[in-house]
Formats: structure tokens, sequence, C-alpha cells
């Protein structure tokens, strides 16, 4: 009997067909490994969800075969499910310092008391993991210490850019080191896993020094403070911010949880050089002449409880907006994001702000490769086949399309869906089965205990609010003592719909007393004759259906 050849498996759970929730496993015979594992935020139809995170059943399923999880960089969309993760597998985690050093900081508030093996990895480390041999490679994005992944594995090798972009000039001078690529692209690559956020972007993305040069602007001619939302792991941006303030004898005031965060660890770690004597305490900003203040803030979103919207809500408890401040939104607004952003911005120039904001004012350039450099990678690295990641639907079209302008055939590029699994042997691939992925709604301290019914209800309740049925009946025989009484929340304003409500009380009345005896001791039977009665006659009459939730009392 001829025995059955292995073969690799590459099952993504997470990042395709949307941006966030990054996550992807590799898999040959015994041994798996994992690369990132990040979060995403809530669209508005989430309502009261706080984070999503990918559903990893998958990994927890196979978690004896599990070698390591490896990090390419330290943003949430890549690091924001480990500490959920980590408390139910227990496997070397291995990143570059600055992740490891967030991933820390996150861990301490989530789960204190969990003991995780970080290991710290650097270009041109090696590690072993299982059979998968792992090789880092350095690249540019918009947080410091981000990097490639070249894994080799039996049938050849694999690399995983984690997010990049090519920036000839970056700000702390470490370029992306395009020979390791070229390199393994003479030895032979079997599978790219690219980058795919700015696949529909023609051109070349600028350099983060650009934005320096609309900052160096900005300092020259603010007269009062100038306040600055950016993305807080944005540290190369921070940095720029830090030395425009030197250089124009500013002190800095950093507001904001997260921005306060990272902020300390990357200085803490040498990733951010900051002067000793220039930063002051939030709390002293209004002791210094207005002239000679910044403030790095978060917000740069819109985010309603944010350091800036706070702010533009005269609802900060520090910092509040003077006529003449000039306020610098140093992002652009996620998909999403513009109403709120727009709402923020708005009430920045109500309150005397000078704002720049619009994206050709020039405080604001990706870390994400456009379509030149995308090319250029495909190019250097010259895979066998092909596999984008990291996008919406559209990326990762318009990502395989320019795989095959620089000559990748049409039938090794697979354009995949989360929980889809490509299997590779020694003369093809092709995507078959699934696993499960989706996922998991993290509220609060509940994770994965918010699904669609609850989700259906909270929509409800949003929309056309709830009326509370209150019935008492007797215990021995069912008889009902005492209502109904009806309470609205959300549905209509008691003192301007009292008759409504008295109507809608006296048509539970009437339908509970046609109720048989034996009908009148079931519970189900009552509460279904009262959501009945009141949907249609409440549709009938307003055109709205409210949650109706009856209450029946014993006594």
């Amino acid at each position: 009997m001829a025995k059955k050849e292995k073969k690799l498996k590459v099952i993504p759970l997470g990042g395709l067909g949307e941006i966030g929730k990054n996550m992807t496993v590799l898999e040959w015979d015994q041994d798996l490994i994992l690369i990132d594992a990040g979060l995403a935020f809530p669209d508005e139809e989430l309502l009261g969800i706080d984070i999503v995170i990918p559903d990893y059943s998958y990994i927890l399923e196979n978690k004896g075969r599990l070698r390591g999880i490896f990090l390419t960089h330290g943003h949430e969309d890549h690091v924001g499910a480990l500490p959920y993760l980590l408390k139910e597998v227990s496997v070397p985690v291995y990143g570059p310092k600055l992740a490891l050093g967030l991933v820390k900081g996150k861990l301490a508030e989530l789960a204190p008391s969990l003991e995780v093996d970080f290991r710290v990895v650097a270009p041109g480390h090696g590690v072993q993991a299982g059979c998968f041999k792992l090789d880092f490679i350095r690249v540019n994005h918009s947080i410091a210490d981000a990097l490639a992944i070249a894994i080799e594995t039996p049938l050849g090798y694999l690399i995983h850019t984690g997010d990049f972009k090519f920036d000839q000039t970056p700000i702390d001078g470490e370029v992306t080191q395009f020979h390791k690529f070229a390199e393994y692209g003479d030895k032979g690559v079997l599978l790219l896993f690219s980058d795919s956020t700015n696949a529909d972007r023609p051109g070349y993305t600028l350099s983060e020094r650009e934005v320096g040069k609309s900052l160096d602007d900005t300092f020259r001619e603010a007269e009062q403070r100038i306040i600055v939302a950016t993305f807080a792991t944005n540290i190369h941006r921070v940095q720029q911010i830090v030395d425009m303030a030197y250089k124009y004898n500013r002190k800095i005031a950093v507001v904001g949880r997260s921005m306060v965060n990272v902020f300390n660890v990357a200085r803490e770690l040498g990733y951010l050089r900051v002067p000793e004597d220039i930063t002051i305490d939030v709390d002293k900003v209004d002791k210094f002449p207005a002239e000679k203040v910044v403030v790095i803030s978060t917000g740069s979103q819109g985010e309603p409880m944010s350091a800036l919207s706070r702010m533009a809500n005269n609802d900060h408890r520090k910092i509040s907006i003077m006529p003449g401040d000039t306020v610098v939104i140093s992002a652009i607004p996620i998909p999403g994001n513009e109403k709120l952003v727009a709402r923020t911005v708005n009430h920045l120039f109500e309150l005397g702000a000078k704002v720049i904001y619009e994206s050709g004012s020039g405080m604001h350039v990706s870390g994400h490769a456009s379509q030149e450099e995308l090319k250029m990678m495909l190019n250097l690295v010259r895979p066998k086949y092909f596999m984008p990641v990291h996008g919406e639907g559209r990326h990762l079209y318009k990502h395989a399309e320019l795989a095959e302008q620089v000559g990748i055939p049409q039938e090794n590029i697979f354009v995949l869906q989360n929980g889809d699994i490509l299997e590779i042997d020694r003369d093809s691939a092709r995507a078959v089965n699934k696993v499960q992925a989706g996922q998991v709604l993290v509220d609060g301290l509940g994770v994965g205990d918010v699904g669609n019914v609850v989700l259906r209800d909270r929509r409800v309740l949003s929309q056309d609010g709830i009326l509370i049925v209150v019935v008492t009946t007797e215990k021995q025989t069912g008889r009902i003592v005492a209502g109904p009484d009806i309470i609205s929340r959300g549905f209509v304003y008691v003192r301007e719909s009292e008759a409504l409500l008295e109507e809608a009380r006296e048509k539970v009345k009437k339908a509970l007393d046609l109720c048989e005896v034996d009908e009148l001791k079931e519970w189900s039977v009552l509460k279904r004759r009262i959501k009945e009665t009141l949907d249609s006659f409440l549709w009938e009459r307003t055109k709205r259906r409210p949650m109706i939730m009856p209450i029946i009392m014993e006594v």
C-alpha cells in the first residue's frame, strides 16, 4: 500500500475579506504554528460590542500540536486577540521587542496573573518550531519594529510580508531588507502572503518624512497651543512631533490612555527618543504659555470616549480648547469613521480652533504599500503560488490582478475566505474544505456570550424600545388578580400617550379574559397571547414593533 503523501496546509482564520482579525495557521503533519492574532473594532451594527476577535476553535482543538505563535508587529489588528488566546493555550510567543512590550501591557490589564513565554526576535534571527524554521526580515510600516517572516517548510519556503511599505527614507533609518527578499526569490519561494490594504491605490506610498515637512510648517506658523491627534502606535509620527516640539522650544503633554501607554513603552524600550526636560504632566499644561505647549492626543478617528473628542465636546477634565489653538488630525478616517471625525472637526471649529484635517494637508501618509510596491515585492520574491492577505474583498482581488500582471499564472493565485484550507503538495496547490472560522464578540468581560439573538434584541431596543407587561395570577387557579400593567421604555412617553397605553392595556385584558382555565395556568400560553395581541395592535396604530416582555407573577 502506497504511503499517503503529506501536505502543507495554510488556514487563514482572520484577515481575509476584512481589515483586522489577522490570524493564519500553517500546518504540516503534527506541527502547527500561528502567525499573528489580531482583533477588529466593531462596526455600528454590533451594538455595545467592545472588540471582535477571530474564532480560533481550530487552534484550541489542535493546541497539543501548536509549536509557537509568531507576531509580525505590534498593531492591535495583529496582536489584540493574544490575551484571550493565551488564556487557553500555553506556547512560546515570538515577536519583535516593541510588539511584545505592547502585548505585555495588555496582559497586565486583562490577565495579570498569566505567565507567558515571550521570546524576542529580530532581523536575521532563526527559530525552529517543530518542522518549521523561521527567519525574520525587516520591513517598514507605520509602527517601528515591523517584520516579514520567511518560513522554511518540508516543501519549500513561504514568505509572509506582514504589513509593509517600501520607505526609502524611514524615520529610524532602518530601510527594508530588499536583499533578503531577493535572496529568497533566488532560492525559490513556494508561496507568498502579501499585505493587500492599498492594492487599489496606484503608484507608491509616500515616505513618513513627508509628514515631517507639513508638521514643520504648522509648528512654525502656530501662535498658540498645538494639539496633534494620531494613532498611538504610530511611533515614527510621534517621534516627529517630539522633534518639532524640541526644535520650536515647546513642552509636550501626552493625553489619552493608549497614547500614554504606548509612549511610555516605546520610550522605555528605546524606540522613542525624548529629551528629559521636554515632557510635562497634563495637569501643568495651563501653567505654561500657550505658545510653549504641544499636546499629543488620541482621537484621530473621532472615537466618542477619546481625549480629542472629549476636548471637542468641552468634556475633558484637564484640557479645554481655546480660541486660536491649532488642532492637527494626523490620520485619515478609517472607513466607517467619517461621520465621527466630521463631528469632532465641527465641534473644534465651533470652539475657535484652527483645524488641519484634510487628506491633502500632508499630515498623514499610509503605512501600507501601494500598487507599484506590491508589484516590486512580487518581482523580488517571484513565488510559485500567491495568496493576497490583509484586506477586504476588493483589495484581495485587485492584488490578485497585480500578481497576474507580473506573470504569476491565474491558477496559482488563491483569493480565499477565512476558514478555507489551502493544501499544497510537491506538484499542486488547491483550496479544499473549511474549518470553523468567523468572529467572536467581546463585550466587557464576556467573550463570545453575545450572539445573534442578543444583538437582534439590542437592535430592536435601540430602534423601537420596549414594553413590559406585568400580570399577577393566583397560584392555585391561575385566575388573574391584578394587571395587566404596562411600562414603556424607549417606545412612547407615558404622559403623552396615556390613551394609547390604556387602549393597549384593555386589548390585553380582553385577550386574557378569553383564555380557558387550563390556559391561565400555562405561562407560555399567557405570554404568547400578550405578545400577539400587543404586536398586532401597536403595529396597526404606530407602525412600530417594540420588544414586548410579559412578566407573570404568582401570589
